[in-house]
């Protein structure tokens, strides 16, 4: 180095020749590369960009002066400004740089290119998240081992290695702090539970909401319980496969399926088990004249502790044939004809052996299992059909809302089965 003569930081330095090396193939076609070289190329930048990654990451942990200098929270909040980055991404890798001051081992695996900037994020979180009276050299033999995992695991398995990592380290430990750990993301799942209904005003409600994952695991297997018999398409197995009248089947994809399960399983709730509001169990109550409930296309009111809302009469038929439903008949002057009550429904007992009659929903060409269907009054109780065996069928939610429809007509095979037919 000649005396007197300024030069600029090896940092810099470093910045500005991986710009002018850059700059130098930044026109070159990778297109016409060979396979090997391509695959050695995407391996070896992925490697520059972990290095390049740790030197970025380096200086920002060190960068609490140009946040002063220029006012602002931290040096994460002043790069977002200053490269137009996005706020939160730029503080998340500012705790990053910060957590690697005191996790060399994954700062080492950075600059060597074995760690990614993910993996290093999965790593130090885990590490954070173990327990605070565990000894340093514990902790240390925790970030070594995880480093090395790094060039077999990505970061969703590393999260998951992470967790685990005491049965590794401190086997003597591991099931008292898993314990413990569990207890407490349980408790902040079900702190943070919601769940939220928005009407849209056009038949159709939002449903969203944050479950505990022990909520939403017990709602999934419910909902494949209703779903597994379908078979899958033949192009990708996204979806289902839901009985038709034509035997063919109706391909559903999955989450349309998962919604028809949902509103098969509550359709199929026992009121009975339900809360009492005021010493009366919920129900809900179908307000209709005698005339809407006799023609099919016309409109019905039903009574919930929210509020009155439309539905169409076939569908208050439908809901009749299940639990928690009471028809309210009114007469020319708004009187009650008739107060529907539970004897109109089918009983527990009935329903048993409707299914080990049945055994299966009884719709031409389907093969729902019969545990998964409902009970069909095949003469309307609207018309003085009685709620006994010889009135009643197992269908499946899909096949009980086409028997509902006034757009089919149902028609008796000699097998007993039933077949749907679009009306023309």
């Amino acid at each position: 180095m000649t005396a007197g003569v300024l030069t600029r930081h090896p940092v810099l330095e470093a910045a500005g020749q991986m710009r002018r090396v850059l700059g130098e193939v930044a026109d070159v076609e990778s297109l016409f590369m060979a396979t090997a070289d391509k695959e050695a190329a995407l391996r070896e930048l992925t490697r520059v960009e972990a290095q390049v990654a740790e030197l970025r990451l380096r200086v920002l942990a060190s960068a609490d002066d140009v946040a002063a200098v220029h006012g602002v929270r931290d040096a994460g909040a002043w790069i977002a400004h200053a490269t137009h980055t996005d706020p939160q991404t730029a503080r998340a890798d500012w705790k990053l740089a910060k957590a690697l001051e005191h996790r060399p081992v994954v700062a080492a695996g950075m600059r060597e290119g074995r760690v990614s900037a993910a993996q290093a994020r999965v790593i130090t979180t885990g590490l954070d998240e173990l327990p605070t009276e565990l000894g340093p050299e514990t902790v240390a033999g925790a970030e070594l081992t995880l480093v090395g995992y790094c060039t077999e695991f990505g970061p969703k398995d590393l999260r998951r290695l992470a967790r685990r990592i005491l049965e590794v380290v401190a086997p003597d430990v591991a099931d008292a702090e898993e314990g413990k750990r569990l207890e407490d993301e349980e408790r902040r799942a079900r702190e943070k539970a919601t769940l939220s209904l928005r009407d849209l005003g056009d038949g159709r409600t939002r449903l969203s909401g944050v479950l505990p994952t022990t909520v939403a695991n017990r709602l999934r297997t419910y909902l494949d319980a209703y779903t597994s018999p379908r078979q899958p398409t033949p192009d990708d197995g996204s979806g289902d496969r839901r009985g038709s009248s034509s035997g063919t089947g109706e391909f559903l994809p999955r989450h349309r399926a998962n919604a028809h399960a949902f509103e098969a399983l509550l359709d199929l709730i026992d009121p009975d088990r339900l809360p009492e509001h005021g010493g009366d169990a919920t129900t809900v109550i179908v307000t209709l004249s005698h005339e809407q409930l006799l023609t099919d296309l016309a409109t019905a009111i039903t009574l919930t502790g929210g509020g009155a809302d439309p539905i169409s009469a076939s569908e208050a038929r439908r809901l009749a044939c299940q639990a928690a439903i009471i028809p309210q008949v009114l007469g020319g002057r708004s009187e009650v004809l008739d107060q529907g009550r539970a004897q109109r429904l089918f009983t527990k007992a009935q329903r048993k052996a409707l299914k080990a009659r049945d055994r299966r929903c009884r719709a031409e060409g389907c093969t729902i299992p019969a545990a998964w269907t409902e009970a069909h009054h095949l003469q309307p109780w609207s018309h003085g059909g009685p709620t006994d065996l010889t009135n009643g069928v197992c269908l499946c939610s899909h096949h009980h809302h086409r028997a509902h429809d006034p757009t089919y007509t149902m028609q008796v095979l000699p097998n007993g089965d039933y077949r749907f037919t679009k009306r023309s």
